[in-house]
């Protein structure tokens, strides 16, 4: 088990929000550029438990136009995807042309939690660590980008931050048992990862790690980075202008009261003072 350490220094919170906001038009850019080049791309997030995957998936996403820019996190798999071949349901979730997936957990399952918690065949996990290599090359061959991120925390304060979602009442429903059970098995995770990393970081598609001690700098580092290893630009926009109104034709619209509205919540609010 690592040792206890301080917590990491917080990046200051405007300069946080200032420069995520600046990334996140980038972004916007990015998915302009995709669409027009008709290029894929995925990005694959994977890491501890509470290393704030998710949290920095939705900034990633939170501008991005839902129809091109997708989140895919599955849900185990059914009896008859188990008697698929592993890969099949993600290719499921691929991009087409000019289309952004973004995978919350992926195809690195199997060499994760599956294998830890004993939910494949040793031959099943040897097996994946040989095909995977050849799959990502695959991918790549025909012309996806793959970006995968490890986001990398400590066991002090991954278990900070389980104590924080369980006192949590909006939060609780992060923690699974399986969450929970990654504290115990901490060092077989530690070794699952690296006997991962052995296999499966090639020239190709490496791994990036993300030292997610302190969550802002994370989402920046992670953002930019992807960024900054694809050769997007700006593209031309068709230029968008608001069409008058026409005249009105005679439509009277609906009596009010012969609709139903939702009771005024918000007007039973105490007025905050100015």
């Amino acid at each position: 088990m690592g040792t206890k350490q301080e917590r990491a220094e917080r990046l200051p919170k405007k300069i946080y929000e200032t420069e995520l906001f600046r990334l996140q038009g980038e972004l916007v850019k990015l998915q302009e550029w995709v669409k027009v080049e008709g290029t894929r791309v995925i990005v694959v997030f994977e890491g501890r438990d509470a290393a704030g995957k998710g949290s920095t998936i939705k900034r990633v996403a939170e501008y991005l136009n839902p129809r091109l820019a997708r989140i895919a996190a599955l849900p185990a798999p059914t009896e008859r995807q188990r008697g698929q071949w592993y890969f099949q349901r993600y290719i499921e979730q691929f991009p087409a042309s000019g289309e952004i997936v973004l995978f919350d957990r992926s195809w690195y399952n199997r060499a994760g939690v599956e294998r830890v918690m004993g939910f494949c065949t040793k031959a099943e996990y040897m097996r994946f660590l040989h095909q995977c290599p050849i799959f990502e090359r695959l991918l790549i061959e025909d012309g996806i980008l793959l970006r995968k991120y490890w986001f990398s925390v400590s066991d002090h304060e991954q278990e900070q931050r389980f104590r924080s979602r369980m006192q949590d009442p909006m939060r609780r429903w992060k923690l699974s048992p399986m969450d929970l059970e990654s504290v115990s098995r901490w060092e077989e995770y530690s070794r699952a990862k690296d006997e991962m990393f052995l296999h499966t970081d090639i020239p190709e598609a490496p791994w990036y790690v993300v030292d997610s001690e302190d969550k802002r700098r994370a989402r920046i580092n992670m953002i930019a980075h992807l960024l900054s290893t694809i050769p997007y630009h700006e593209v031309q926009r068709v230029p968008l202008s608001l069409p008058p109104r026409p005249p009105s034709s005679g439509y009277q619209r609906t009596p009010l009261d012969m609709q139903t509205f939702v009771p005024d919540h918000a007007g039973t609010l105490p007025v905050a003072k100015k």
